[in-house]
Formats: structure tokens, sequence, C-alpha cells
């Protein structure tokens, strides 16, 4: 029986941790149109003037990546995505609370 090695990178993103456009289609593997997308709709809050000047926080580079992953994963459109990430985020606050009033 043969075993296959899979090997997976990563970077750990922090608060501090910034990336630009560039990097954040490369990132999440998205096309550049669909990240102005997210922009325009409110999904994604860079830093920055305009696009070649834009800046993505440790949060919101999370936010993009889980935006990918759900619609690729689930097939999911820009509102129905915007919508489940809102969703996910409101269980995360609730949770964050519930362990704050538990300690």
């Amino acid at each position: 029986m043969t075993r296959e090695l899979k090997i997976v990178t990563g970077v750990i993103l922090d608060e501090d941790c910034q990336l630009n456009l560039r990097e954040l289609i490369h990132s999440c593997r998205l096309s550049r149109d669909l990240l102005l997308q997210m922009v325009a709709e409110g999904l994604l809050q860079p830093r920055g003037p305009a696009p070649d000047h834009w800046r993505f926080p440790g949060p919101q580079v999370r936010r993009a990546q889980r935006a990918a992953r759900l619609m690729r994963d689930l097939e999911l459109d820009l509102p129905a995505t915007a919508l489940v990430l809102e969703l996910l985020e409101e269980v995360e606050r609730l949770r964050a609370r519930v362990r704050q009033l538990g300690a």
C-alpha cells in the first residue's frame, strides 16, 4: 500500500498583516473582477483610496478567504455569500459573549 504525502503551506495572518490587491487575489484564488465586486458590495473594506493602493488587513484577508471557500464549496453567488458570512460572524460573536459570561 502506497501512501501519498501532501505538503501544505500557509501564512499566519495577524492583525498587523496587510495584503495588497494582487496578493489577495493570489491568496484567495479569485479574479480581480470578483474581488472588486466584493468591495463594491461592501463585503470587503480595504484601506486606501484606489485599487492599486488598497491594503487588506488580516481580518479582511480571512474574510475574503472564507468568502472564496463558501463560493467555491457551496456554489454561492455574491449576495448569498455576504449573508452567510454575516450569519457566521454573528454566531462567532454570540459564542464569544457566552464564553465571557461563563468566565
